[in-house]
């Protein structure tokens, strides 16, 4: 039998008709521990989102555009259908659900991995009351070697790098409660806890964060943790903050104790476990959490670190290109180059990790948009092509996340077109000039006009908000045209990453960060504009300059100046010498 058979045997035991598997641990974190991977386990699919759904007879994945080629090539398709989301006719969820469930079928889940927010939609979909099972691992047991919940010392977060003291922070936490009369918040969000206390952790791979819940009220703030991963100097710093220490294990107890309450809760952000221990007794008021918008405006010092960390991680970047571009009889593959550019970084003072597991796709590989080379698939960087690199660091100073795509010998047409039509999307969005209060979904349409010209699009968002040493994928700020979104604020730091990609030939993918600032303000409003604050050069053996009007050469050449006076300091001659030719004015 197969795994997902036995998978269904479990399900029968238990008397479950459908089981849902998340991507997800207990604080709906994008990143999760490998205590958390069931999905993974059970449909060998990698990826970083996707949903599975176990019915009595077959099985269902949905995936988002990343990660449609590489479904295809992880999942067994006898075992399990792929469901590729927002392509003509592919249902949701619940739509599936809708069409397959009968009025005494049973729903299983763990409902401490499912924010509330879903499982409420999902009542909805119905004009009948579910069977449900909320309170089901069925991997408990059944994954006979499932690793252990994660543990790491917390660590405490400088004031000259975080720019802004706790109870400054909370002080503003609690200024939002008064406004919605809430005389408690719970906070289960790890980036946002992380943030708000100045501490980090390494609980989860790439995301410098650990397992906690947070309640705040209005005399007390409780944290909920594993008090041995709380070192002497960490637990003097909560202590002298007036911050309760309590274990993590004593979370649920202690929220199904309180009563006559109105509490704010994120419903997007808090678990439908934790939304069921507190919804009988108590006024739920259901708003963003506010640490949210609080955590994606820089202050000023951490704009001024973030910058600080751009430059040495460009000049990581850029010796790595160095290499791969000048290196004769070098035998690269992908997996080499990824260990070259980490050892790279790795030299920097303040490194503290890679900020994702580093993406190097070369030729083919480069239009699967979430490549990861393995042992299996890893394959020599040689002859002519295009290698994709999507990268990015985590330093005391912040977090960069950037992507070049390099040429390696000779370049087609083809790919020189793809690279100059991308280049152009890029450019398009680091210019804009907008009024304050625009929604960033408007701005999407500034790059994706020059693909959908040349009748191509990408399957990803063009750009998304990133975490000050948290996460590199960080809420609201995002360019979607797909998705509702938040007005772009001076402060913000989003990326900007159009792309292309032709299946079983190449991808191209460019991507830097933007700091949103200031322009002028008149009698039509306050204007904004973008600062690019990433640092390393475009591939100009991949530009086709007669795609270019001469605003966007001077954008490039521009870009390359101010590059080279950041950057060339930190180079050797040869280095230098080599950066000062490819940034040569087009």
């Amino acid at each position: 039998m197969s795994l997902i058979e036995d998978f269904r045997t479990i399900m029968l035991e238990n008397k479950i008709d459908f089981y849902i598997v998340p991507t997800s641990d207990y604080h709906n974190s994008e990143y999760i521990s490998p205590y958390f991977k069931c999905r993974q386990y059970l449909s060998n699919f990698t990826g970083s989102a996707g949903t599975l759904l176990i019915t009595k007879t077959t099985a269902y994945l949905w995936v988002d555009g990343r990660y449609f080629l590489q479904a295809d090539n992880q999942v067994d398709s006898k075992e399990i259908n792929v469901i590729k989301m927002g392509t003509p006719n592919s249902m949701t969820i619940f739509e599936l659900l809708k069409s397959k469930l009968e009025k005494n079928d049973c729903i299983g889940f763990d409902g401490k991995l499912f924010s509330c927010s879903f499982v409420n939609e999902l009542k909805k979909q119905f004009d009948f009351e579910l069977n449900l099972n909320t309170k089901i691992d069925l991997f408990d047991g059944f994954w006979i070697d499932r690793p252990k919940l994660p543990f790491s010392s917390i660590y405490q977060l400088d004031m000259i790098y975080c720019g802004e003291e706790y109870k400054d922070k909370l002080a503003k936490v609690l200024a939002k409660m008064n406004e919605y009369n809430c005389d408690m918040h719970i906070i289960s969000s790890l980036t946002d806890q992380a943030w708000l206390y100045n501490l980090r952790g390494n609980d989860i791979e790439r995301t410098p964060v650990f397992l906690a819940y947070t309640v705040i009220d209005n005399k007390d703030t409780r944290l909920f943790v594993d008090t041995k991963k709380i070192n002497p100097d960490v637990k003097e710093y909560l202590k002298a903050n007036k911050i309760i220490v309590k274990t993590y294990n004593d979370f649920y107890k202690y929220i199904s104790g309180i009563s006559n309450k109105h509490i704010l809760i994120d419903s997007k952000k808090i678990n439908y476990e934790i939304y069921n221990s507190i919804k009988f007794n108590n006024n739920i008021v259901d708003k963003e959490n506010p640490t949210i918008l609080l955590k994606a405006i820089k202050n000023k010092t951490e704009i001024e670190n973030i910058i600080e960390a751009q430059v040495k991680d460009a000049s990581s970047i850029i010796k790595f290109i160095y290499q791969v571009k000048t290196a004769k009889d070098a035998e690269y593959t992908e997996l080499t180059l990824c260990k070259l550019l980490e050892s790279l970084r790795e030299k920097h003072e303040g490194f503290v990790d890679l900020s994702f597991d580093t993406i190097c796709a070369f030729n083919e590989h480069g239009a699967i948009v979430h490549y990861e080379a393995t042992e299996q698939t890893n394959i020599p960087v040689t002859g002519n092509g295009l290698l994709l690199v999507d990268t990015g660091g985590h330093y005391l100073e912040g977090t960069t996340d950037i992507t070049r795509t390099i040429g390696i010998g000779k370049i087609t047409d083809e790919m020189k077109v793809a690279y100059t039509t991308v280049l152009k999307a890029h450019i398009a969005l680091a210019t804009a000039v907008f009024l304050k209060g625009t929604p960033a979904n408007v701005l999407d349409m500034l790059p994706r006009q020059q693909l959908w010209k040349s009748k191509l699009d990408y399957r990803h968002g063009t750009g998304h908000g990133v975490g000050y040493l948290l996460s590199v994928h960080e809420e609201p700020n995002r360019f979607s045209y797909k998705y509702p979104s938040i007005p772009i604020e001076p402060g913000m730091i989003t990326t900007n990453e159009p792309g292309v990609y032709v299946e079983n030939k190449f991808g191209v993918r460019l991507e830097n960060e933007l700091l949103c600032i200031n322009d002028i303000s008149n009698e039509y409003g306050d204007f904004l504009k973008f600062q690019t604050i990433s640092y390393v050069p475009f591939d100009q053996d991949c530009i086709k300059p007669s795609l270019l009007t001469k605003p966007e050469k001077d954008w490039i050449n521009d870009y390359h100046e101010t590059l080279y006076k950041k950057v060339s300091r930190s180079l050797t001659k040869p280095e230098r010498d080599w950066l000062k030719l490819i940034c040569k004015p087009l």
